[in-house]
């Protein structure tokens, strides 16, 4: 139900933007978030952001750097990557969760999130 895009390879300092597909019942999408993978190490949260209240969070060293948008008309998210930095090189997934009783607007942990995009790959060259 989720399609990542907009991967590549960039040079340090330059700029990508992400796109993530939400396809089948978007409407019910309560929040989404980015995370990314590097090789040999374990997967990270980027940045979440509140579907419907538009709130977001972003880890310590993506923020000021990194921008999550969404387009509901569209049912996608975006993530803006700039000044980016060859320890940005990962894989990158956008990942959803629907509403369900207690759930956190925002959430940060893998276990929480349901419905995980196929990653898109980001190289950074130095």
């Amino acid at each position: 139900q989720l399609q990542a895009s907009g991967g590549g390879l960039v040079q340090a300092g330059g700029s990508l933007r992400l796109s993530c597909a939400v396809f089948g019942r978007a409407f019910s999408m309560y929040t989404m978030s980015w995370f990314r993978q590097a090789p040999g190490k374990e997967r990270e949260f980027v940045v979440g952001l509140s579907w419907i209240g538009g709130r977001t969070y972003y880890a310590e060293s993506v923020k000021g750097l990194f921008t999550i948008s969404r387009d509901s008309a569209k049912n996608a998210v975006y993530l803006q990557m700039n000044s980016l930095k060859p320890e940005d090189t990962a894989v990158y997934y956008c990942a959803a969760a629907r509403f369900r009783p207690g759930i956190a607007d925002i959430l940060s942990t893998e276990a929480e999130l349901d419905y995980w995009g196929q990653g898109t790959q980001v190289t950074v060259s130095s």
